[in-house]
């Protein structure tokens, strides 16, 4: 019986389909059963060989890789991976609207300028496809009707400088968001459930790369309903703006004035996640106690479990992604085990629940 995961590479490059293919045929339990130089090619081995994972490249002729995912994703859903250069980052998103489950920044047009980096993310996507839920192995489970963000109208123009006024408003809750992979889904049916008016305040840690979470926050502020950035530090936390933590950097709480600002900081030697969401969960339940949501979604790990207990000691509310949705139950399911969880709701479900706790 053959347990090992099953790899087919796509990529137009025949340089890169070579190094992709060795670095995976070169981890324990991985078998590259197949290679393809274009989406028409791929999707003929896709269909024979019906591969566990898939790498892919996006641009390619003929048939480029947002054509081969839409038929990929109606035909035999299977996880993919989007092998990416820096400089196509909305192709990254509009790839993961389509059914991809999470990406790789490579660092130049081929691969070969750090190769170890490379390895090392591909052996995580790889432990991390073994992990999939159902959810997750079946994209169309985790995209929402019409595309993830093909249904946003652009009711926020680019983000205008905070009127004054705002910061006089009084805040209500302070909901703080943990996720990794999978979560740029599932953020997006999050934040398209909140309005303009809200009380509340949001901060975001969702595991990303670096200049990958400005354009994700720039698409999360498509959403029309609260006001999404990158967080810059020290911007007050004011009601119905959000803040999500720049890649490679982590994001925490503070004081500032009578209320509250996010402060941007360099990861300490003990942050074992960048971002790291238990510092972001410790430090907003250290200065907002009871007026702290804590939201831990889909990701693979524990991060999140020792804010939890940090929010929960001071009164704050937990609130976890079930299982039936999330893509990777890792950090959910560690959040659970610490019992320290209030409610644990499908995606649906916790989106408009956490959409009326702030309201």
């Amino acid at each position: 019986m053959n347990d090992k995961l099953r790899v087919m590479v796509v990529d137009d490059s025949a340089f890169n389909r070579r190094t992709i293919g060795d670095l995976l045929a070169n981890m324990d339990g991985v078998e590259v059963v197949g290679k393809a130089a274009d989406g028409d090619e791929a999707l003929r081995l896709a269909a024979s060989l019906a591969p566990d994972l898939i790498t892919l490249d996006l641009e390619m002729p003929r048939m480029d890789g947002f054509t081969f995912l839409r038929l990929l994703m109606a035909r035999q859903p299977t996880p993919v991976i989007v092998v990416s250069g820096n400089s196509a980052r909305e192709n990254v998103f509009r790839a993961l609207e389509l059914g991809a489950l999470d990406f790789i920044a490579k660092p130049t047009r081929t691969i070969a300028a750090d190769l170890t980096a490379i390895q090392q993310e591909l052996a995580q996507k790889v432990a991390m496809v073994r992990m999939l839920t159902p959810a997750g192995r079946d994209p169309r489970k985790r995209a929402l009707k019409g595309g993830m963000f093909s249904t946003a109208t652009d009711r926020h123009p680019a983000l205008p400088g905070m009127p004054s006024n705002e910061r006089e408003l009084p805040l209500g809750k302070l909901l703080v968001i943990g996720a990794s992979t999978g979560g740029p889904s599932a953020l997006v049916e999050m934040f398209a459930q909140f309005k303009a008016h809200t009380s509340g305040a949001i901060v975001v840690a969702q595991h990303m790369p670096e200049r990958f979470t400005k354009t994700f926050a720039e698409r999360l502020h498509k959403l029309g309903g609260v006001k999404v950035s990158e967080a810059r530090e020290f911007e007050p936390l004011t009601p119905g703006r959000a803040f999500l933590c720049p890649g490679g950097k982590c994001i925490e709480v503070v004081t500032y004035g009578n209320g509250f600002a996010v402060s941007v900081v360099d990861p300490a030697p003990g942050d074992r996640f960048i971002p790291s969401v238990d510092r972001l969960f410790r430090s907003a339940a250290e200065v907002a106690g009871e007026r702290v949501v804590g939201v831990v979604l889909t990701g693979m790990g524990d991060d999140g479990a020792r804010g939890v207990v940090a929010i929960k000691a001071r009164g704050g509310q937990v609130l976890a992604e079930a299982p039936e949705t999330a893509v990777i139950y890792g950090m959910p399911g560690a959040a659970m085990r610490t019992g320290e969880v209030d409610k644990s709701m499908p995606l649906g479900a916790l989106a408009t629940h956490v959409a009326d706790l702030i309201v």
